[in-house]
């Protein structure tokens, strides 16, 4: 079950980045792109926030806040490594 709950977590938290990030609506979303980055993202992100407020491994507003900027800072990287391929 929490397996789920992680998968559920980062594919919304992936789609809320995505639209940060790129805008657009609900059909141009890359879903698997925006569900690693939510994954990513949120391993990345919502544990250094938790870490760093003093809050430790709870389940946090401070963490899933982290989650999302961490999955948005993941898709930025990513957009740029893309457009460095491109090239």
């Amino acid at each position: 079950m929490l397996i789920l709950a992680i998968l559920v977590w980062g594919f919304l938290v992936g789609w809320l980045a995505w639209l940060i990030v790129r805008g657009g609506r609900f059909r141009d979303v890359r879903w698997p792109q925006a569900v690693a980055a939510g994954l990513i993202g949120s391993f990345v992100g919502g544990l250094g926030i938790s870490l760093l407020s003093g809050d430790g491994l709870a389940l946090r507003p401070s963490g899933l806040i982290g989650s999302v900027i961490g999955a948005v800072v993941v898709l930025l990287i990513w957009g740029a490594v893309q457009r460095k391929h491109e090239r």
